[in-house]
């Protein structure tokens, strides 16, 4: 089992999780984060530090959210590492509230 970065982080990337990961697991899109499956070590660390509650173990992902695994894989293999907490993206609190933002995210950096 591995963490998974799921569909509330679309818009927002807040990194508050990337700065407590003991592994440095997490890769930065245009407007996403995800976590490489294969690095995670599941310790939950990032979990509590997300502000909007988008990181899920793997088993607890929302239903609906079940392609989020794949998809953490997939693009962990294509995105940069991010090892530091940087600025939430301009209108993260905005994006925050939102539901229904698969079709949001940019997978092409």
């Amino acid at each position: 089992m591995t963490h998974v970065v799921g569909e509330s982080c679309i818009g927002c990337k807040y990194t508050d999780c990337v700065s407590v990961c003991p592994v440095e697991c997490f890769h930065e899109g245009p407007n996403f984060l995800v976590i490489d499956p294969e690095v995670c070590i599941d310790c939950g660390v990032c979990v509590a530090e997300c502000p909007v509650e988008a990181i899920y173990d793997e088993k607890d992902l929302p239903d609906g959210q079940k392609d989020y695994v794949a998809l953490n894989a997939r693009l962990a293999a294509r995105w940069p590492l991010i090892t530091q907490s940087t600025e939430p993206l301009p209108e993260a609190d905005e994006w925050a509230s939102r539901q229904g933002k698969r079709d949001q995210l940019v997978e092409v950096a």
